[in-house]
């Protein structure tokens, strides 16, 4: 294996796990982070990035790092970790389309002696069923043999500025043993929280879906507590709080789920599971729930408008947030379009609010537009949909301003009390 000085990383996909590991291996060894999208790349070598997960400041101080769209600044290169989107088409099947074409990529430069790190979710054994083929057709080189590749999930979490990638234990794997401590040693070159190091890249896959699948699955189990409490007329977030006093309940609350982790990796496992035979119940059912939520969360309030004789067709409605989490302006997969879609079937004018998100992303993606400011009295419904410290900082008054002198309340982050609002999931 090569010596540190001789190391030179291409990273394929500068996007919210591919810039901040570029960021942080140019701290250490020479980096050519790429992206297909030139803007992408401009920003970057402009000092910013649209992301938020990166300051200007830490661009700045990784040194050893350039930006490029072009595949011919990679021939230099011998580490490539691969950092694009695995997300799920229409009909909830994972979609390789990115992973497929970044190998292709890949294979045009790969050289003998090289290494290939694949971080995007996917379903146990993708690495050496999808991407190794795709490599191994394009260089005209032999696995194991040629090059090498190793499996290093990802476990990034946007907009959290306390776990970042130095901070978060890192689980690495490699093709053979060698490569598994070399791939390994690597990572050891930023990873301050240490790693663990795999038996096969499959493991290391299997470890990495079923991260966000038990989440998933754990929050459905807390969003059907809901369904029931509410039935009964029963707070929820008052039952965990009393719940959560023992010291081993788990403290999750419900919510809508969304984003390109949480609501799409259990997909991944569970289309692995049925090519080999096998039908996930509890996986499955986990995910029909949380998919609902937002039709849920519209029925009741529909209901508590109509309780307060507000007429719902034409009626005002206001949503505050759009991004899939707080304090991040990434709107990939956010179930808050559930909420607006379903709004829209009863004929409702909805504006949505919410100052982390591009506009243009947000037409372009959703066809919605977002309004730039708020007005007071202006709505029959407000729904407190994103935990915003905009939001949160604002305080229930302000919050109750916007809506008409009669209206409805719907915080669905617990950001208000029981008393505050008219409605809590």
């Amino acid at each position: 294996m090569l010596q540190r000085s001789e190391l030179k990383i291409a990273i394929i996909g500068l996007g919210y796990v591919g810039l901040p590991l570029a960021v942080e291996f140019g701290k250490k060894v020479p980096v050519v982070g790429f992206d297909i999208h030139q803007k992408r790349i401009d920003d970057l070598r402009g000092g910013c990035d649209h992301t938020l997960e990166v300051s200007p400041e830490e661009l700045a101080q990784s040194a050893q790092l350039s930006y490029s769209a072009n595949l011919e600044d990679l021939k230099d290169c011998n580490f490539f970790i691969v950092t694009v989107p695995t997300p799920i088409d229409e009909y909830k099947q994972p979609d390789l389309t990115p992973l497929v074409k970044a190998s292709e990529s890949i294979a045009k430069v790969l050289k003998k002696g090289d290494v290939v790190v694949y971080e995007s979710t996917v379903y146990p054994g993708a690495t050496e069923e999808v991407c190794i083929p795709v490599l191994e057709k394009n260089s005209g080189l032999i696995f194991n043999q040629d090059f090498y590749a190793g499996y290093s999930p990802e476990r990034i979490n946007p907009g959290d500025k306390l776990h970042r990638v130095t901070n978060i234990l890192k689980i690495t794997s490699g093709s053979t043993p060698e490569v598994a401590d070399y791939v390994d040693a690597v990572y050891n070159l930023i990873i301050e929280a240490g790693t663990h190091k795999a038996s096969s890249i499959k493991v290391a896959e299997a470890a990495k879906v079923i991260e966000n699948t038990q989440r998933d699955v754990n929050i459905a189990l807390i969003n059907e507590l809901a369904l029931i409490f509410n039935k009964m007329g029963i707070d929820t977030e008052a039952v965990l709080q009393a719940a959560g006093t023992k010291w081993n309940f788990l403290p999750f609350r419900p919510g809508l789920v969304g984003g390109h982790c949480i609501g799409v990796d259990p997909y991944y496992l569970t289309h692995k599971a049925q090519a080999i035979g096998y039908n996930p119940e509890i996986i499955l059912a986990g995910r029909r729930l949380n998919d609902g939520m937002g039709a849920y969360v519209v029925t009741q309030l529909v209901k508590a408008m109509l309780k307060k004789r507000i007429q719902v067709e034409d009626a005002k409605v206001l949503i505050l947030g759009l991004s899939f989490k707080e304090n991040c302006p990434d709107i990939r997969n956010t179930r808050i379009i559930d909420i607006v879609n379903e709004l829209k079937e009863y004929n409702a004018n909805v504006d949505v609010y919410d100052p982390w998100v591009d506009t243009s992303e947000a037409e372009h993606e959703y066809d919605i537009s977002p309004i730039s400011c708020l007005e007071n009295g202006k709505y029959d419904a407000v729904i407190l949909a994103v935990a915003h410290h905009q939001f949160t900082d604002m305080g229930v008054d302000a919050i109750r301003a916007l809506g008409k002198a009669d209206h409805v309340l719907y915080d669905l982050k617990y950001v208000l009390s029981q008393a505050e609002s008219d409605l809590r999931l």
